[in-house]
């Protein structure tokens, strides 16, 4: 069948380094950032409650984890008092001892208490922080199961729109576009959103309010050390660009070399007997080297380069450190601060970087996953195809009268496929279009069961416009056995009951019988309740035509479509079935597509098409004593001549 041009399929980013994402990775970036932003909030606005609790918990618990250091403090403060005061007391007793003090004052020292601990106060500052923490997790435990209801909720709701939207899609949006894509679209790109709503989103939050409580937590205990503290990150971002600029084009090469290996490697095992049978395993093998060796080379100075990024960031930090440790020392000596405001500090200073590295990577995830909601609103964008006509015609009764008038159609504007087609099939009449490939021979079939709809002209059963039905009636007249097998995972009753619901079990085998599957079936294990899996290769592909033509008898249509029906079963079994076949096509309807012009020397009438027009017509007889293209067609299969280039061009 002809087909649109293929659209391109979206890039998606491949992974930093390890899996996840990291420095150096290449991130998909939507096209239209603002616009499928504003979306994509407009699916979370129905959830907008539940998202201002989620806020109030995460700044919260943000709050009640951010308050554990400074409180903490003040427990070493304490700590701190206790030792110099007994550092104090014997500094004061062994002075008086050097100094030879009176024995009585000496006696009286060393009868006064010696300073101890408080301990109770160290203690109910401990419990303040346990149950600090404990409430600080308890908040996220809940928001976390808030934000899984919600982002599911979402995700729920956009799947249910893609998947009604995809219902609603013509069959030119699935033949311009391969399966692998619109897969990816509906099952990466909204795990991709799933994921997204339900981490990043929380982190976000949680990672903008610890920045902005450590901030003013850090101003609150000294200014000045806040200063310096702040005057590392300049720093460290600085290191971190121009750095990542030069991991960049090394992971963008990491990237295309591996590109290169796995296509070698799945080309050379894809064709591993020819590559055999041509003696071509010394090139294979060079080549692959060649990659490989390349891959080695590009892959070692991505992870070497990204991997200078966080010791250089580190020794930035631990620079910053020292400078707090001694501006924070003589602050202490002037009694500015408190010597556990300096501890404080220091795990302040050690978070303060954390929630900036959580934003950077959350803002690439954020562009993947835009990106990612922009393919699923494409999706969304699509053009429908054209409504069924309300009220609808209905045929009761189909006879399988089908006539083509002056019927006109292309996939490209500017490429026609059928030009001016004109036919009038009786009913019960059985009809055989043959031609060869891309002449419009499934084109035709796709006009008749409405998967296309013309362009111009007109398409009548019984005298009824296909138009004018819906067609979900209109494709119920109809029974199909193609060339191409399809068969789903289940057993292979429910396979050929997929023909007619409610089927019993003795109307299925009635139609494998007919079908001259019944003998095959019956030597399974498990017969008719034998469990197909998922690529129905557990059976032949002869044995899967037959059971697709099984269903077609079970069904019972008024119309029959056979798409080279036959061409995956042995000559013998070809003859039984074309017997089986005759039998259900009295006082029915068929159209046969047929490659193998020996299937179709009984129709009734022969549709010889070329370029989407309909260059002869008639009987088997016929058209071979007219001796032309036809002739030519059936001769060349059987003393193998070629056709003329002109003829078949």
């Amino acid at each position: 069948m002809s087909k649109g041009p293929p659209q391109p399929t979206p890039r998606h980013g491949p992974p930093g380094p390890g899996g996840g994402r990291g420095f150096g990775q290449i991130i998909d970036k939507a096209q239209d950032f603002k616009g499928t932003m504003k979306r994509l909030i407009e699916y979370l606005r129905p959830e907008q409650t539940r998202f201002m609790i989620i806020f109030i918990l995460a700044i919260a618990s943000t709050v009640f984890s951010i308050l554990g250091p400074k409180i903490m403090g003040k427990a070493t403060t304490k700590l701190g008092e206790g030792v110099l005061a007994r550092y104090a007391y014997y500094m004061q007793l062994n002075s008086a001892i050097e100094n030879h003090m009176p024995a009585a004052y000496i006696n009286r020292l060393r009868h006064q208490p010696i300073p101890g601990f408080d301990f109770a106060y160290i203690g109910k500052i401990l419990l303040l922080m346990i149950g600090l923490y404990l409430l600080s997790a308890l908040l996220l435990y809940i928001m976390a199961y808030i934000m899984a209801s919600v982002s599911q909720t979402t995700v729920y709701r956009m799947r249910n729109d893609v998947k009604e939207k995809l219902d609603r899609l013509p069959l030119k949006y699935f033949d311009q576009r391969t399966y692998g894509e619109i897969l990816s679209r509906v099952t990466n790109d909204m795990d991709n959103i799933a994921n997204t709503l339900q981490q990043s989103l929380t982190q976000l939050v949680t990672s903008a309010v610890t920045l902005v409580g450590i901030l003013i937590m850090m101003l609150t205990i000294s200014p000045l050390m806040t200063l310096i503290a702040l005057f590392t990150l300049p720093a460290s971002g600085v290191i971190t660009a121009i750095i990542a600029q030069y991991s960049q084009k090394y992971f963008a090469a990491q990237q295309k070399n591996l590109g290169e290996l796995n296509g070698h490697v799945e080309e050379m095992y894809g064709g591993h007997r020819v590559v055999k049978v041509f003696g071509h395993e010394r090139e294979s093998i060079a080549k692959f080297q060649t990659i490989n060796t390349e891959l080695y080379k590009v892959g070692w100075k991505a992870q070497f380069v990204s991997g200078v990024i966080f010791p250089a960031m580190n020794f930035v930090n631990n620079i910053g450190y020292v400078l707090v440790c001694i501006v924070g020392g003589l602050l202490v000596a002037k009694r500015s601060i408190e010597i556990g405001d300096i501890q404080a500090f220091i795990t302040y200073m050690r978070q303060f970087t954390q929630p900036i590295i959580q934003v950077a990577n959350i803002t690439n995830v954020l562009q993947s996953t835009v990106a990612s909601a922009e393919r699923v609103f494409e999706i969304l964008d699509e053009p429908e195809e054209i409504p069924d006509k309300e009220p609808a015609t209905v045929i009761d009764f189909p006879r399988g009268n089908v006539r083509f008038e002056h019927v006109r159609f292309y996939y490209q504007e500017d490429k026609p496929l059928i030009d001016d087609l004109s036919i009038d099939v009786k009913a019960g009449q059985t009809i055989a279009i043959v031609g060869p490939t891309g002449a419009g021979k499934t084109t035709l079939v796709n006009l008749i069961m409405r998967f296309y709809d013309v362009v111009s002209g007109s398409i009548t059963i019984d005298g009824v416009d296909i138009r004018d039905m819906k067609r979900g009636d209109l494709r119920a007249m109809f029974g199909m056995v193609l060339q191409d097998t399809w068969l789903f995972n289940g057993t292979i009753r429910e396979n050929i009951a997929y023909g007619r619901e409610n089927a019993t079990r003795d109307e299925v085998c009635a139609a494998a019988q007919a079908a001259h599957a019944h003998h095959f079936i019956q030597t399974l294990p498990e017969g008719y309740d034998t469990v197909l899996n998922e690529e129905a290769s557990n059976i032949s592909q002869g044995q899967k035509q037959l059971l697709t033509i099984a269903r077609a008898f079970l069904a019972d249509p008024a119309i029959l479509i056979l798409d080279e029906a036959t061409s995956n079963v042995d000559t013998r079994t070809e003859v039984l079935i074309q017997d089986a076949m005759a039998s259900l096509m009295q006082e029915r309807t068929s159209f046969v597509i047929a490659h193998r012009l020996s299937t179709i020397r009984h129709a009734d009438l022969i549709l010889v098409m070329n370029q989407g027009a309909i260059i002869e017509q008639g009987t088997h007889p016929e058209l071979l004593a007219r001796g032309g293209f036809y002739a030519d067609l059936y001769n060349s299969q059987f003393t193998g001549r070629q056709l003329d280039d002109n003829i078949v061009s």
